[in-house]
Order: C-alpha cells, then sequence, then structure tokens
C-alpha cells in the first residue's frame, strides 16, 4: 500500500489534486480520506461557542485516530471515518466504511505538521497556491456550502486562518517531497505525481487498473 499526504493552505486546491489522482489511477485503487474529517468532536459546546473555534490549529484535528485508521488500511483492514458537519460545527454520528485500496490519499491543511502523522506517509506533497486565490476559493465554498455569512467568513479568515496559515502550513512546506504550484492546474507536476504512483502499481500487480 502507498500512501500519499497531501497538504496546504485552505482553498489550494488539494482535494482537486487527491481526486485529479484518483481520476487518473482509478476509483478501483485509489480511496481518499480528507483530514477535515476527523475535527475532535465538540458537540458538548453550544452552538455559538463551538462557531468561535479555531479551526486552523493543529490541536483541532484527532490526528491519532486518523493515524490509527492509516495503520489498519495498511493492515488490510476496514476502518468507519468519521463525518464532519461543517453547519452545526460538530461530528455527525453516521460514519463511512472505508476499505483498504492500493493507493490511500490524506489531504488536510495540516496532515504534515504532526511528525507521526508524517511517518505514515510514503510521499508527502505541498499545494502552492497564491493567498488571494485561496481566499476567494474559501469564501465562495463556505458561503455556497456550508451555510457561512460573508461576514462570518471574512472574520474567521482574520482571526484564524491567515496567522495559523503563517504559524503552522506555511512551515509544514518543507517537509514536503514535492511541491505542486497551483494544485490541479499543474499538469506536469500532476503527470510525474501519477508517473510515480503507476510504477508502483505495476510493481505489485503488473497493471495500474
Amino acid at each position: 500500500m502507498l500512501i500519499i499526504g497531501i497538504a496546504g493552505g485552505t482553498g489550494s486546491g488539494k482535494s482537486t489534486v487527491a481526486k485529479a489522482l484518483e481520476t487518473e489511477l482509478g476509483a478501483a485503487n485509489v480511496v481518499l480520506i480528507s483530514q477535515d474529517s476527523y475535527y475532535v468532536d465538540k458537540s458538548y459546546l453550544p452552538f455559538a461557542e463551538r462557531a468561535r473555534q479555531n479551526y486552523d490549529h493543529p490541536d483541532s484535528f484527532e490526528d491519532q485516530l486518523l493515524l490509527n485508521h492509516l495503520n489498519l488500511l495498511r493492515k488490510g483492514q476496514p476502518v468507519a471515518v468519521p463525518v464532519y458537519d461543517y453547519t452545526q460545527h460538530v461530528r455527525s454520528k453516521q460514519t463511512v466504511a472505508v476499505s483498504p485500496k492500493p493507493v490511500v490519499v490524506v489531504e488536510g491543511i495540516l496532515i504534515l505538521t504532526d511528525p507521526e502523522l508524517r511517518k505514515a506517509f510514503d510521499i508527502k506533497a505541498y499545494v502552492d497556491t497564491d493567498a488571494d486565490t485561496r481566499v476567494l476559493r474559501r469564501i465562495v465554498r463556505d458561503i455556497q456550502e456550508r451555510g457561512r455569512s460573508l461576514e462570518s467568513v471574512c472574520e474567521q479568515y482574520l482571526n484564524t486562518v491567515k496567522p495559523m496559515h503563517e504559524a503552522f502550513v506555511e512551515p509544514s512546506k518543507r517537509y514536503a517531497d514535492i511541491i505542486i504550484p497551483e494544485g490541479g492546474h499543474n499538469t506536469v507536476a500532476l503527470s510525474l505525481l501519477v508517473s510515480r504512483i503507476e510504477r508502483y502499481l505495476h510493481s505489485i500487480n503488473g497493471n495500474c487498473g
């Protein structure tokens, strides 16, 4: 099994890169996992207080649970990945059953900040995208998909997202094996990454699916 970690700032295009890998290599070969699924459950807090939490600090994620799941997948065992409700800022009671596949792609803003989690990745990538592009993408996403207001998105970006990016996300770039400028739009970098994974798939089954 090949486990690939894709880090980068909010709105950088991590998910686009992950989905491009799944498309190029085939869904039979690739399983996608988002670090966002592993936000620490704070359902015990009132909604207003949950909305004010810093969701861009490393402590916001249950990295140990993610690491345990990756270890189980590597051993050939299925896992129950949590489902996070962005509109309510809570972990859902539902889970998603994920079975092992030859390639596991994990994407998230802070997956390269945890030393133990970094060791779990065979390939570490960082999607490096201009800050203006990232914030515009986040505004559109949070309003359209997560039920946020423009005011709340901007307030969150200035108070936590931007400072946490500068303190934790950007510095984690130094741990990456490959840096992908502009994410899914960088076809050259994507092709190189796909070729590396295809060589691995060939080595284990003689074809790439």
